[in-house]
Protein backbone atom coordinates (compact mmCIF):
# COMPACT_ATOMS: atom_id res chain seq x y z
CA UNK A 1 0.00 0.00 0.00
CA UNK A 2 2.64 2.56 0.71
CA UNK A 3 4.32 2.24 -2.94
CA UNK A 4 0.88 2.78 -4.37
CA UNK A 5 0.40 5.95 -1.75
CA UNK A 6 3.97 7.05 -3.39
CA UNK A 7 2.99 6.20 -7.06
CA UNK A 8 -0.19 8.48 -6.58
CA UNK A 9 1.39 11.12 -4.80
CA UNK A 10 4.45 11.23 -7.14
CA UNK A 11 2.02 11.42 -10.05
CA UNK A 12 -0.12 14.36 -8.56
CA UNK A 13 2.75 16.48 -7.64
CA UNK A 14 3.79 15.98 -11.19
CA UNK A 15 0.30 16.96 -11.94
CA UNK A 16 0.98 20.21 -10.11
CA UNK A 17 4.49 20.63 -11.23
CA UNK A 18 3.11 20.53 -14.84
CA UNK A 19 -0.02 22.50 -14.27
CA UNK A 20 2.37 25.89 -12.90
CA UNK A 21 4.38 25.59 -16.00
CA UNK A 22 7.72 24.92 -13.45
CA UNK A 23 9.07 22.02 -15.93
CA UNK A 24 9.19 24.52 -18.94
CA UNK A 25 12.80 25.46 -19.76
CA UNK A 26 11.92 28.95 -19.85
CA UNK A 27 10.70 29.44 -16.26
CA UNK A 28 14.00 27.43 -15.14
CA UNK A 29 16.09 30.06 -17.26
CA UNK A 30 13.78 32.90 -15.91
CA UNK A 31 14.08 31.42 -12.44
CA UNK A 32 18.06 31.32 -12.42
CA UNK A 33 18.17 35.22 -14.25
CA UNK A 34 15.66 36.13 -11.08
CA UNK A 35 13.48 37.62 -13.84
CA UNK A 36 10.63 34.82 -13.10
CA UNK A 37 9.38 33.62 -9.93
CA UNK A 38 6.93 31.16 -10.84
CA UNK A 39 9.26 28.08 -9.39
CA UNK A 40 10.04 29.89 -6.25
CA UNK A 41 6.09 30.81 -5.63
CA UNK A 42 5.88 27.04 -6.52
CA UNK A 43 8.44 25.79 -4.31
CA UNK A 44 7.39 28.34 -1.48
CA UNK A 45 4.00 27.30 -1.73
CA UNK A 46 5.19 23.24 -1.05
CA UNK A 47 6.89 24.32 1.93
CA UNK A 48 4.15 26.10 4.19
CA UNK A 49 1.47 23.49 3.11
CA UNK A 50 4.11 20.41 3.21
CA UNK A 51 4.64 22.16 6.89
CA UNK A 52 1.14 22.50 7.82
CA UNK A 53 0.83 18.79 6.80
CA UNK A 54 3.61 17.29 8.52
CA UNK A 55 3.84 19.41 11.79
CA UNK A 56 -0.78 19.08 12.03
CA UNK A 57 0.15 15.04 11.18
CA UNK A 58 3.22 14.91 13.81
CA UNK A 59 1.01 16.81 16.32
CA UNK A 60 -1.69 13.87 15.32
CA UNK A 61 -0.16 11.11 16.66
CA UNK A 62 -0.25 9.86 13.05
CA UNK A 63 3.83 10.57 11.77
CA UNK A 64 6.69 10.59 13.56
CA UNK A 65 9.24 13.64 12.33
CA UNK A 66 12.42 15.25 13.63
CA UNK A 67 14.33 17.74 11.84
CA UNK A 68 17.69 15.96 10.40
CA UNK A 69 21.13 17.29 11.87
CA UNK A 70 22.82 20.05 10.36
CA UNK A 71 25.93 20.16 8.43
CA UNK A 72 27.01 22.90 6.63
CA UNK A 73 29.68 21.25 4.46
CA UNK A 74 27.48 18.90 3.32
CA UNK A 75 24.67 21.93 2.57
CA UNK A 76 27.01 23.91 1.39
CA UNK A 77 28.93 20.73 -1.40
CA UNK A 78 25.50 19.52 -1.84
CA UNK A 79 23.86 22.95 -2.99
CA UNK A 80 26.69 23.87 -4.86
CA UNK A 81 26.70 20.39 -7.19
CA UNK A 82 22.95 20.75 -7.07
CA UNK A 83 23.02 24.03 -8.94
CA UNK A 84 25.95 23.72 -10.97
CA UNK A 85 24.00 21.11 -13.01
CA UNK A 86 20.77 22.98 -12.94
CA UNK A 87 22.70 26.20 -14.56
CA UNK A 88 24.85 23.58 -17.22
CA UNK A 89 21.56 21.75 -17.88
CA UNK A 90 18.79 24.13 -17.76
CA UNK A 91 16.32 21.64 -15.60
CA UNK A 92 16.62 20.34 -12.04
CA UNK A 93 16.21 16.33 -11.24
CA UNK A 94 12.44 16.45 -10.64
CA UNK A 95 11.47 18.72 -13.53
CA UNK A 96 13.37 17.07 -16.13
CA UNK A 97 11.12 13.69 -15.21
CA UNK A 98 8.30 15.85 -15.41
CA UNK A 99 9.77 17.60 -18.64
CA UNK A 100 10.29 13.91 -19.91
CA UNK A 101 6.66 12.66 -19.57
CA UNK A 102 5.55 15.68 -21.48
CA UNK A 103 7.65 14.00 -24.51
CA UNK A 104 10.75 16.00 -24.57
CA UNK A 105 13.22 13.73 -25.10
CA UNK A 106 16.50 15.93 -24.80
CA UNK A 107 15.80 16.20 -20.93
CA UNK A 108 17.16 12.30 -20.98
CA UNK A 109 20.80 13.98 -20.40
CA UNK A 110 19.97 15.63 -16.72
CA UNK A 111 18.16 12.48 -15.87
CA UNK A 112 21.04 10.32 -16.99
CA UNK A 113 23.63 13.00 -15.40
CA UNK A 114 20.92 12.35 -11.70
CA UNK A 115 21.53 8.42 -11.99
CA UNK A 116 25.07 9.06 -12.10
CA UNK A 117 25.48 11.05 -9.92
CA UNK A 118 23.62 8.90 -7.40
CA UNK A 119 25.70 5.92 -7.99
CA UNK A 120 28.51 8.02 -7.53
CA UNK A 121 27.29 9.32 -4.50
CA UNK A 122 26.51 5.82 -2.88
CA UNK A 123 29.72 4.68 -4.04
CA UNK A 124 31.50 7.53 -1.92
CA UNK A 125 28.81 8.01 1.20
CA UNK A 126 31.30 6.37 3.33
CA UNK A 127 34.15 9.03 2.64
CA UNK A 128 31.48 12.07 2.40
CA UNK A 129 30.53 10.84 6.12
CA UNK A 130 33.73 10.82 7.41
CA UNK A 131 35.08 14.13 6.21
CA UNK A 132 32.48 15.81 4.66
CA UNK A 133 29.39 15.68 7.17
CA UNK A 134 31.49 16.47 10.24
CA UNK A 135 32.32 20.15 8.59
CA UNK A 136 29.65 22.14 10.33
CA UNK A 137 27.48 19.49 11.79
CA UNK A 138 25.28 21.72 14.12
CA UNK A 139 22.87 18.63 15.24
CA UNK A 140 19.15 18.67 15.06
CA UNK A 141 18.01 22.11 14.83
CA UNK A 142 15.32 24.08 13.93
CA UNK A 143 14.05 27.58 13.87
CA UNK A 144 10.85 26.79 16.85
CA UNK A 145 13.87 24.84 18.51
CA UNK A 146 16.25 27.69 18.29
CA UNK A 147 13.45 30.02 18.67
CA UNK A 148 12.13 28.24 22.05
CA UNK A 149 8.54 28.49 20.78
CA UNK A 150 5.70 26.89 18.75
CA UNK A 151 6.00 25.16 15.30
CA UNK A 152 2.67 27.06 14.34
CA UNK A 153 4.09 30.08 15.12
CA UNK A 154 6.83 29.43 13.08
CA UNK A 155 4.60 28.24 10.21
CA UNK A 156 2.09 31.14 10.99
CA UNK A 157 5.37 33.66 10.02
CA UNK A 158 6.49 31.38 7.15
CA UNK A 159 2.90 31.58 6.03
CA UNK A 160 1.90 35.95 5.99
CA UNK A 161 5.59 36.40 5.07
CA UNK A 162 4.93 34.01 1.70
CA UNK A 163 1.56 35.91 1.48
CA UNK A 164 3.52 39.31 1.37
CA UNK A 165 6.68 38.02 -0.92
CA UNK A 166 4.27 37.03 -3.90
CA UNK A 167 2.31 40.08 -3.64
CA UNK A 168 5.27 42.02 -4.01
CA UNK A 169 6.52 39.47 -6.97
CA UNK A 170 2.93 39.89 -8.18
CA UNK A 171 3.31 43.53 -8.23
CA UNK A 172 6.85 43.53 -9.87
CA UNK A 173 5.51 41.22 -12.93
CA UNK A 174 7.46 38.11 -11.40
Amino acid sequence: MTLVIGLVTGVLFGAFLQQAEVIRFERQVGAMRLLDMTIFKFMLTTIVVGSIGIYLLSDLGVVSFAPRALSLGLQIVGGLLFGIGWAIIGFCPGTSIGALAEGRYHVVWPILGMLVGGIVFALLYPAIQTYLAPIGAFGSVSVQGLLGISHWFVIAALAVGAFFLFRFFERKGL
